[in-house]
């Protein structure tokens, strides 16, 4: 059986003015796309004035010392949404011990919010290039669910489908600069890849066998961003000291940007508040 965090309030498709959340699902023929994709965000690293700096896995272009790191929070009511269903469907419900909880608004005990998608938007150099990570980003087909439900991943790296179900499954993605690409994943295929060749914001990727099953993907041509984790923090490091516009995406609640400066081994904290919309 698998089993969620305890330690995050998890809910599913939205409700009480935000509309229904689209639900799409897993299963249709492949595209003659090439089987390959992005890269993951670089880990935080350990930054000082003193130290030198930790350059971003396969980071190419320019990096330093300097942090962006702040918090997400949801400001509001907290709607009253249902857990997912997966009854067409006994084999994913077995894989759980109780109601599944939906990552379309994932809440902490003191409304942090996960899966907010935190990127340098603008202030580094247009001409700039950074060489991709060759670590695969990952997407998990696991409980008939996808994990992670927000990733992002730098151009030219391979972002990398699991099917740890043994089910069927397919990848179907929807991005609007890159090629459209739908990967069919039987249950005897357990890994595929796919590669991006342009840079465009958040999109949707889908299961077209499982409603439920959806998720979500940035990419990127540089390394600087992150995804909020459950507590809602997140850390963009190893940046040139400068000016930058941080820019926020969450897939119901929109956008939001702040500038800030920061200084060489300095650490700038930058707070964004979402609310419910009206």
């Amino acid at each position: 059986m698998m089993t969620r965090r305890k330690s995050t309030v998890l809910l599913s498709a939205l409700a009480l003015g935000w509309g229904a959340l689209a639900l799409v699902g897993c299963g249709g023929g492949e595209k003659p796309a090439s089987d390959n994709a992005a890269s993951a965000a670089p880990a935080a690293g350990d930054n000082t004035a003193s130290a030198a700096p930790a350059a971003p896995a396969g980071a190419a272009g320019p990096t330093g010392t300097a942090t962006v790191a702040g918090a997400v929070n949801y400001d509001g009511a907290v709607p009253s949404l249902k857990p997912v269903s997966m009854s067409a469907d006994p084999t994913c419900a077995s894989k759980h011990s109780g109601p599944v909880p939906n990552d379309v608004l994932e809440l902490g005990p003191n409304k942090e919010l996960g899966n907010v998608f935190v990127y340098v938007k603008e202030g580094l150099p247009a001409d700039a290039t950074w060489t991709p990570p060759s670590t695969p980003a990952t997407i998990d087909q696991n409980g008939c669910m996808y994990h992670p439900h927000v990733i992002g991943v730098m151009v030219g790296q391979p972002l990398q489908f699991l099917n740890s179900d043994g089910l069927l499954h397919n990848v179907h993605a929807l991005p609007q600069v890159n090629q459209e690409f739908n990967i069919a994943m039987p249950a005897e295929r357990k890994e595929a890849e796919h590669t991006f060749d342009q840079a465009e914001g958040v999109f949707h990727v889908k299961c077209d066998v499982h409603p439920w099953m959806t998720s979500y993907v940035g990419v990127l041509k540089h390394p600087f961003f992150a995804v909020s984790g459950a507590d809602g923090k997140f850390s963009i490091a190893n940046l040139p000291a400068g000016t930058y516009t941080i820019e926020a995406w969450h897939e119901k609640l929109g956008t939001q940007t702040q500038q800030v400066t920061v200084a060489d081994g300095g650490t700038a904290n930058v707070s964004f508040t979402f609310k419910r919309p009206a």
